[in-house]
């Protein structure tokens, strides 16, 4: 992207987004303790300002709305674009001011704007997998995570979440009170080099997955899909 970061436009929430933000926020964090328990860990690793990117697992229609409800500060947050045409989902996600994003797309309208938020030290919430697994293993991250944070250059929180399957709602409903976990992992940044054509593609993917390597390591082993490490190894940061 040839964009200057210094002429890149100012992102700005609209003052109605901030009021939904600052109503919905505790009414989601009551609904989601009415449904079952909450634990979270890691809070300490939370940035205490500026920008940075929110990495998590993607397994069901909860994480955001776990993520967004609460993270200390309200974050923006991408979003499928199938997401925006779905009754009740859609005039959530509006009023939240989320960004829609079409699966496997390149749109470089949206890229404007996602690195527009990391450059107005916004933090941004996003799933590197691109798409709901539906069960609790990982899938394949896409590359354009790391595209992201390499013309953004900031630093990627990974948070790992447990209990956010697709019944999870209903069990809740039913008393069976789920066990809902989030676990925020060591802020890190991804290593840089000046690569062109397929080598810059590889790094990219690469970077990606180390990024869900990171969120791997925050989570139980049948929730790690095809980043299960049979070694015990963890993801060295760059700190």
């Amino acid at each position: 992207m040839s964009q200057n970061p210094d002429m890149a436009e100012t992102y700005t929430v609209q003052r109605k987004v901030r009021f939904f933000r600052w109503l919905a926020r505790p009414i989601f964090r009551g609904i989601f303790h009415l449904l079952g328990p909450v634990k979270i860990t890691g809070r300490e690793n939370i940035p205490p300002h500026g920008a940075y990117l929110i990495a998590i697992n993607h397994i069901s229609l909860f994480e955001a709305p776990f993520i967004l409800a609460f993270w200390p500060v309200a974050c923006e947050a991408v979003g499928a674009a199938d997401i925006w045409q779905r009754p009740g989902q859609s005039t959530l996600v509006k009023y939240y001011g989320g960004i829609p994003i079409h699966r496997g797309d390149y749109d470089r309208r949206v890229l404007e704007t996602l690195l527009n938020v990391l450059r107005s030290s916004r933090p941004l919430l996003i799933s590197p997998e691109g798409a709901r697994s539906h069960v609790p293993g990982m899938c394949r991250a896409e590359p354009g995570i790391a595209y992201l944070v390499e013309k953004a250059d900031v630093p990627v929180v990974p948070v790992g979440i447990v209990g956010t399957t697709d019944d999870y709602l209903e069990r809740g409903l039913h008393g069976k009170r789920p066990l809902l976990e989030m676990h925020i992992g060591r802020t890190f940044r991804l290593p840089q080099g000046v690569l062109e054509g397929a080598a810059r593609r590889g790094a990219r993917q690469a970077n990606a997955d180390l990024i869900m390597k990171h969120i791997a390591a925050l989570l139980p082993l049948e929730y790690q899909g095809i980043y299960a490490d049979p070694k015990g190894l963890t993801p060295q940061a760059n700190e």
